[in-house]
């Protein structure tokens, strides 16, 4: 992250500490609708009844849950978020109360809606990208996906926007696909900055084979991230998620930090899990029986290494270390 990022989310982390609370969000999941312009193999979203996918958000509930739980960072998804008349208002109102806003979408209509965002240093665009041309194409399930998100890239560099990218991992990927993407987005196209993880076996996805296991995910990140070349891409994660990835830490998920609120509300566990919804941030944080989750103690949750129930553990684990602080800051 931008260092000033990182030391305003450093001193929001001081400050939940100091307050002694032991659970708190740094990142929203904020689904504003469901609905999508494609069909991912790999994601169950738009498997939502007829009615859900013709709903919005209005700006004003998106704007109001963010606020209610005090998150420094928001990143907005769907569905597809530019298929949202008002996506663009609701950016602007969480950029107004100071918030990291991370726009995650797949870039189909980024050329037509780009016009209607303002660059600013708090906010990024974070484009969809699967794998070179042929495994992207593949995994959106729509031919030419790949280069309308590359010139979509390269369009809002032009316009002096900040520009990340999300590659999900599968089964069928090999270390050097993920090193060739890697390589390919950080070198040629030269995004911002880069996430990765892999994919989280959704029970509504298109693809039940694909997902992999704990210890493929380990041996695919350690291949992937040999020779250096982890230190050479700029990757948006702590080092210790990195670490978690390649099997050399492991952790217990930490569901609790990073919430998911979408048109049904606050969405229980996590964003992965559907357990029901509440209407409020104080009821998820205080009605949840956080402990009931995470590998060895939900079936579900035995394969999954996501980035939105790990990275938080690292983070915090970072910030309670000198030492991993230090290797975070010069990383």
């Amino acid at each position: 992250m931008p260092f000033r990022q990182s030391v305003r989310l450093g001193q929001y982390l001081m400050k939940q500490k100091l307050a002694h609370r032991d659970k708190y969000p740094l990142l929203v999941e904020l689904e504003p609708l469901f609905a999508c312009n494609l069909k991912c193999v790999g994601c169950g979203k738009i498997q939502e009844p007829a009615g859900m996918l013709k709903q919005r958000m209005p700006v004003e509930q998106a704007v109001a849950a963010i606020e209610e739980c005090g998150a420094p960072m928001v990143s907005i998804a769907g569905g597809e978020p530019l298929m949202h008349p008002q996506v663009h208002e609701i950016v602007q109102e969480l950029l107004a109360r100071k918030k990291i806003v991370f726009l995650c979408t797949n870039a189909l209509l980024m050329a037509k809606h780009i016009d209607k965002f303002t660059p600013h240093r708090d906010f990024a665009w974070m484009v969809h990208v699967d794998g070179m041309k042929e495994r992207h194409d593949a995994s959106v399930s729509h031919e030419g996906g790949f280069e309308m998100a590359i010139d979509a890239i390269k369009l809002a560099q032009s316009r002096g926007f900040r520009v990340m990218t999300n590659t999900t991992v599968f089964n069928s990927d090999s270390p050097q696909d993920v090193i060739d993407v890697l390589d390919y987005l950080n070198d040629e196209i030269k995004v911002d900055n880069m996430q990765i993880a892999p994919g989280y076996a959704y029970w509504k996805a298109p693809d039940q084979e694909g997902f992999l296991g704990v210890e493929e995910t380990r041996e695919l990140f350690a291949k992937a991230f040999g020779e250096g070349r982890r230190k050479k891409w700029r990757l948006n994660h702590s080092p210790l998620f990195l670490d978690f990835l390649e099997g050399k830490v492991d952790y217990e998920c930490t569901p609790w930090a990073i919430p998911s609120y979408s048109l049904k509300g606050w969405q229980r566990p996590c964003y992965l899990l559907d357990d029901g919804y509440v209407s409020t941030y104080q009821e998820l944080i205080e009605d949840t029986d956080w402990d009931a989750f995470g590998r060895g103690k939900d079936e579900r949750c035995a394969n999954c290494m996501a980035h939105c129930g790990y990275e938080p553990t690292a983070v915090i684990a970072t910030t309670s270390s000198l030492r991993e602080t230090i290797r975070a800051a010069v990383a």
